[in-house]
């Protein structure tokens, strides 16, 4: 079955952004981003894109809006919410999503777009940082409190905010790779944290160092924080005020996380972000290794 890629702007379709963030997120009523909330934004400079199959049913979309960063005097946008189906996501659709985004926003004279995402959802971390070329050197605490969703209860709302620079060849390249190209799993370079298992067979955090004078390290995530929450929910608490703890650090220290990594090592999904002490202007114009 065919998906096309379109702006959403009928009613009936603004309604049924309603229903897919429920259906996506499992977002309260109270939480739901109302359609005459939508309706106003994409008449006023937002963008909204749907994924359409061809019975005309609407299976995914993203949702933009204008913003300004002050410190820099730069026009870019927010984006809000991108999200597809589960059954039918893992097929390329969000990514052909944010495609679609990206040419619409070059089209209107923007270079940069940010959104946040929770650092401990490798899934996401993947899909932002190595598919999309996107980097993130900002950590922000509890941002959202209580979303009232299915996916944040038990943990606060820590994120990430997501850097995608349009115009750069970093993100140009990345789009476009077609190579398979692949990261190697840390081993000169060192990781901030040491990883060991539970009877449950989850990761946890033996050892956290945080002094460090390299130019690049990795974090550990758990490749599976969701699984964690259900069988001991505690351990996922403890994964959130550590990981704040090392990418506090980092940040601080001038380091941007700039890639990620999954692959399997002894038998075991493993999860790490890269992260590189440098200004952002070399890592945008250098293709993602």
């Amino acid at each position: 079955m065919g998906v096309e890629i379109r702006p959403l702007q009928t009613l009936d379709e603004l309604h049924a952004c309603e229903d897919l963030q429920q259906r996506i997120w499992g977002f309260s009523d109270r939480s739901v981003v109302p359609h005459h909330l939508i309706r106003t934004t994409i008449d006023n400079g937002g963008l909204l894109l749907g994924a359409v199959n061809d019975a005309e049913e609407i299976i995914g979309f993203v949702f933009s809006f204008p913003g300004y960063d002050h410190p820099a005097e730069r026009w870019k946008h927010c984006s809000l919410m991108c999200g597809v189906l589960p059954d039918r996501q893992y097929r390329g659709v969000g990514f052909r999503l944010k495609r679609a985004q990206r040419d619409a926003l070059l089209q209107r004279g923007l270079d940069l777009v940010t959104w946040t995402f929770d650092p401990l959802q490798s899934l996401n971390a993947y899909f932002n940082l190595r598919k999309l070329g996107a980097l993130t050197r900002r950590y922000e605490r509890n941002i959202y409190g209580d979303i009232r969703d299915h996916l944040n209860q038990g943990l606060e709302t820590d994120r990430f905010t997501a850097e995608w620079w349009l115009r750069s060849p970093r993100v140009t390249a990345t789009l476009d790779r077609s190579d398979g190209r692949w990261l190697d799993p840390p081993a000169d370079d060192p990781c901030l944290n040491r990883v060991e298992w539970t009877d449950r067979g989850h990761p946890a955090n033996a050892e956290i160092v945080l002094d460090h004078a390299d130019e690049r390290l990795w974090i550990e995530i758990p490749s599976d924080v969701n699984a964690i929450k259900r069988d001991d929910l505690a351990l996922a608490q403890r994964w959130r005020s550590e990981t704040r703890e090392m990418f506090e650090y980092a940040f601080g220290r001038g380091f941007i996380a700039e890639s990620f990594l999954t692959a399997d090592r002894h038998g075991r999904r493993r999860s790490w972000y890269r992260l590189a002490r440098t200004s952002l202007e070399p890592l945008l114009d250098r293709r993602l290794g």
